[in-house]
């Protein structure tokens, strides 16, 4: 269980994220470009090479830790 120490402050995005145009004008574009309907999206999505089981069971998790396995 997490718990917090109550300190936890909001984020002020002009006072602790500073930005510069050009941030805010790639943030816009990266919206834009947003894939919109399911179709286009599965469409995409199934333009990636596919993965064997094999393949997919000996990739090392996190920090090197053996893979999940039920």
């Amino acid at each position: 269980m997490m718990k917090s120490n109550g300190s936890s402050k909001l984020l002020g995005l002009d006072r602790d994220l500073p930005t510069r145009a050009k941030d805010i004008a790639a943030l816009r574009q990266a919206r834009d470009d947003r894939i919109q309907d399911p179709k286009t999206c599965l469409e995409f999505l199934a333009g990636f090479p596919a993965a064997s089981t094999s393949e997919l069971s000996a990739r090392k998790g996190p920090a090197g830790l053996k893979p999940f396995e039920l």
